[in-house]
């Protein structure tokens, strides 16, 4: 695994929406995960799962589209990090606490730090916590 992937660059790939360095940035971790895979929390499905149905409900894109959409995350070398809930009552809620970051957010950040990778997001609250815990940006 070369990089933790944060759920704010893999919406960018459905949305395309967002300043045209984020979805730049987004389309060069794409091309990055396409040659060395991504790690994610284990909680990173139900937070895909839960925009989509989000953006359903809004009509912003039909149940076809998020089909596709998650056809191609099928696609691609994602690995979830099974000791993600191992960490969530400890080093997970300590972050959480630490950098004022949502559970979600901070499981992030702890895997990152646990497995030594950069992080690849476009949260910008996340981005300062990581840049404040030492975790190395992907670029």
């Amino acid at each position: 695994m070369s990089f933790v992937l944060d759920n704010s660059v893999c919406m960018r790939w459905l949305f395309a929406d967002g300043k045209a360095q984020d979805i730049a940035h987004a389309d060069s971790v794409l091309e990055r995960l396409k040659q060395t895979g991504a790690i994610v929390p284990m909680t990173w499905g139900l937070e895909v799962a839960h925009v989509l149905a989000r953006a359903e409900a809004r009509a912003l894109v039909t149940e076809a589209q998020s089909g596709t959409f998650l056809k191609l995350l099928e696609g691609m070398d994602i690995t979830a990090d099974t000791a993600t809930f191992h960490y969530a009552l400890s080093d997970t809620l300590q972050l959480a606490r630490r950098y004022r970051l949502s559970s979600y957010d901070a499981s992030y950040l702890e895997l990152a730090l646990r497995l030594g990778l950069p992080l690849a997001t476009l949260d910008e609250t996340l981005l300062k916590a990581a840049e404040q815990a030492g975790v190395e940006i992907f670029v």
